[in-house]
């Protein structure tokens, strides 16, 4: 669906068509039921660019039997304060003769300071009794985490929309266990994928790149823009495999210090492409002061790194396991966001755990036989350092891969 520019308020009984043709993901469903609710908190839909956070949205608001008003601060006339507080008069207005009503506001992070005036204006509808409802969403992951921090503490709640997993790709898009391996989960690419070099030019221009040149340098100062690119498309091609700072600092040009690499990876994950998982450890000091274990968000940023063909990622041997490692992890760190848990990896000396999974009293370790050479022996010496961990075991005779990826295996006993 098309971002208008004027103020759009959809009566009962005019729905939008459109969006009914769509997949709809159980984020719409998580939407709807909090938009039902009794005003309370403002929900703010938050994930990666190109996730389909406008689409569930309104696809939400739009099985409802709620008058609702949808404005999204694409303009640049439209990027004030002013804007803001004139769209939500309007929606004040309708809200007089309806007693429920909702206020859409997309792409909000675009106006400066926007968080101490959504703040402004939703205290004073407190004060004043007035119960409309407000919906936040934006294309920066970081922004919107940046305002959220400032001003709007015990005002909101988080509906996270991650990358699209492979049951939601299967039955949007018609993937195989192999697309999915490969092409990942946006998708606004998923047409694309028949033609790999459109396919990637789409993944760069559309989402790699306004990651890294909006979401990232808008959020704070990078000194060294060029070295956060070159972090990405490295630690991306490294997706899967440990790699110490002073490994990174000598593959990349003019990097400065191991401070700077590891404050890049935390603008990284937290714009929602590329994690650095850290070994497990009780003891949290040595958790942070480990070397990382890179991880992308989606298997896609893996494929356009590396800049490998299908056939030569999913053929057999060292590769093949690095991409079905990736597609575990990036499962992994989708449902660590909805479900709460830490994510980690676990080595000592030979013996390795591919993922440690910790949730209050709760651990689980699990062990990806993807095609990679390793020692049988990781989960076992885990187990005898950290009784009591549920252990889970990928391959062929115990739990296949596609299997696992669709959701089928509980995370943790």
């Amino acid at each position: 669906m098309g971002k208008m520019q004027l103020i759009w308020i959809c009566p009962i009984g005019k729905r939008l068509t459109m969006t009914d043709t769509l997949f709809k993901r159980s984020l719409v469903d998580t939407i709807a039921g909090r938009a039902r609710e009794p005003r309370r908190f403002i929900q703010i839909v938050a994930g990666p660019r190109q996730t389909g956070k406008t689409t569930a949205i309104l696809q939400a608001v739009n099985q409802l039997d709620i008058m609702f008003t949808y404005f999204s601060f694409d303009d640049e006339r439209d990027i004030t304060a002013e804007k803001l507080r004139t769209v939500w008069d309007a929606a004040r207005s309708s809200i007089r003769s309806t007693n429920d009503h909702i206020l859409i506001l997309d792409e909000i992070h675009r106006i400066p300071q926007w968080s101490s005036t959504i703040k402004a204006l939703w205290d004073e509808d407190t004060r004043l009794d007035c119960r409309l409802k407000v919906i936040l969403s934006g294309s920066s992951p970081l922004l919107l985490r940046k305002g959220l921090k400032e001003s709007l503490a015990g005002r909101f709640e988080i509906i996270h929309s991650p990358h699209w997993s492979l049951w939601e790709c299967m039955q949007a898009f018609g993937y195989t266990l192999e697309d999915y391996l490969c092409f990942g989960g946006y998708p606004g690419a998923a047409p694309l994928k028949d033609d790999a070099l459109r396919w990637a030019t789409y993944l760069r221009e559309a989402i790699i790149e306004p990651t890294l040149t909006k979401d990232v340098l808008f959020m704070e100062e990078v000194r060294k823009p060029s070295v956060l690119a070159e972090l990405f498309y490295l630690g991306a091609a490294y997706s899967s495999q440990e790699i110490s700072y002073r490994k990174l600092l000598g593959q990349l040009q003019d990097a400065g210090n191991t401070d700077t690499i590891a404050n890049y990876l935390k603008l990284l994950a937290n714009a929602g492409i590329l994690a650095a998982l850290f070994k497990y450890d009780e003891k949290l000091i040595n958790v942070r002061s480990s070397s990382p274990r890179l991880m992308v968000f989606d298997p896609s940023l893996l494929t356009v790194a590396t800049g490998r063909s299908k056939d030569e990622l999913l053929g057999e041997g060292e590769l093949r396991g690095h991409v079905i490692e990736s597609a575990v992890g990036a499962y992994l760190l989708a449902r660590s966001k909805t479900d709460g848990f830490e994510l980690f990896w676990w080595r000592d000396g030979g013996n390795e755990v591919d993922f440690v999974l910790s949730k209050g009293t709760k651990r689980t370790a699990i062990e990806v036989k993807s095609g990679r050479i390793k020692r049988r022996t990781g989960i076992r010496r885990f187990l005898e350092e950290y009784p009591g961990t549920y252990a889970l075991i990928i391959d062929n005779s115990n739990i296949n891969i596609e299997d696992f990826l669709l959701g089928k295996v509980p995370l943790f006993q």
